[in-house]
């Protein structure tokens, strides 16, 4: 049975990749999530699989040495995701130290971990062990609006963010160790996600939430800046196939081919609320552009995001194979259907809740 470890799984991508992989692989694989449960981290996002005898959760910080190395002494790794990262920008502009050392100083752990529980005496590494870097577009800065233009796996780092800087610097880490080591690793770096138990800072889940509640809406600057977007699902298969037939030491670029800007998501919800929503619910009567607030602009930010997915489909066969209009409604169907996780969410309860239980032992 292969073993999997998996860091930042209980955050929205990392457990939207756990349940992918179990749906696909059942019991033929084990999975050990380590999360340290920051407000991005909720275990409510696993309960499905918490009982599997395949699934083990340890709380541990990625920075604590002693505690990863651990995990590696104690079982044999056969595959690390490695999703654990701070990943909103506005909180990395306020306090950029937080990124540096959890995306930075905690991916640099990991690699020392993986490396020496996998190498061996003659400084090759033990045979099928792989180490996936999961990483974003944000790395290469800023596109202008020729949309022609994209990202592809060549386009040089320009991070304009403390966030998108941690993060090219931690891919910069993995770069160093697949040349100077052949550490075996690979890379990606895809485009914005979407879909169930984002944590609801993240614009969609943002936006649905106050929508609902009658709320403001608000929009950065003049509301066109331009991201891409990819249904989670989709990425969580991706990451399985750059696992599985990736070629070692590369980076593949995961996109969506769903460019989007940001006053189009914004109003695209409010026109699927109001299709979905039945005429005698009360919710229904608010629902309007008039919600939306436009705000100052971010501090550097990025006017486009666009990822050229070729190189993934020539090389590994994966496409996106959710469109938006259909990922769309299948995202607020999931945050109709769990009202109960979004209001735990967003009260905070589920932080003190782990803060209590973990404390006790």
């Amino acid at each position: 049975m292969r073993t999997y470890l998996v860091t930042g799984g209980a955050g929205f991508i990392g457990s939207n990749y756990i349940h992918y992989m179990f749906k696909k692989y059942d019991n033929e694989i084990r999975i050990i999530n380590v999360d340290v449960l920051t407000y991005a981290g909720n275990l409510e996002n696993l309960k499905d699989v918490e009982n599997r005898d395949n699934y083990t959760f340890i709380r541990a910080d990625i920075c604590d040495r002693d505690a990863i190395n651990k995990i590696f002494e104690e079982n044999d790794i056969d595959r690390v995701v490695h999703f654990a990262a701070e990943s909103h920008v506005d909180r990395s502009i306020v306090n950029p130290e937080v990124f540096v050392q959890t995306n930075v100083l905690g991916t640099a752990t990991m690699l020392n971990a993986a490396k020496k529980a996998w190498e061996l005496p003659d400084g090759t590494f033990k045979e099928g062990k792989k180490f996936l870097h999961v990483s974003t577009d944000e790395v290469y800065g800023s596109l202008d609006d020729d949309p022609n233009a994209f990202f592809y796996e060549t386009t040089p780092y320009s991070p304009h963010s403390p966030y998108s800087a941690s993060k090219a610097s931690s891919d910069m880490l993995v770069k160093a160790y697949m040349d100077t080591y052949k550490f075996p690793a690979n890379i990606t770096n895809c485009s914005n996600n979407y879909g169930p138990y984002q944590f609801p800072e993240k614009l969609i889940p943002l936006i649905i939430n106050n929508a609902l509640a009658g709320k403001d809406l608000p929009v950065y600057g003049d509301g066109k800046n331009v991201r891409d977007w990819l249904y989670v699902e989709d990425h969580a298969k991706a990451i399985d196939m750059v696992q599985e037939k990736g070629r070692l030491f590369e980076t593949y670029n995961v996109g969506g081919h769903n460019e989007k800007q940001n006053i189009e998501i914004v109003k695209t919800i409010i026109d699927t609320l109001k299709e979905v929503l039945d005429d005698s619910d009360p919710r229904k009567a608010h629902l309007s552009y008039d919600l939306i607030k436009y705000v100052s602009d971010r501090k550097g930010h990025d006017r486009r995001y666009a990822i050229a997915p070729d190189k993934i489909k020539a090389e590994i066969g994966w496409e996106p194979e959710t469109m938006f209009a259909e990922g769309i409604k299948k995202t607020i169907k999931w945050y109709f259907d769990n009202m109960d996780w979004m209001q735990n969410v967003t009260s905070g309860d589920y932080e003190k809740y782990y803060e209590k239980m973990y404390s006790n032992k």
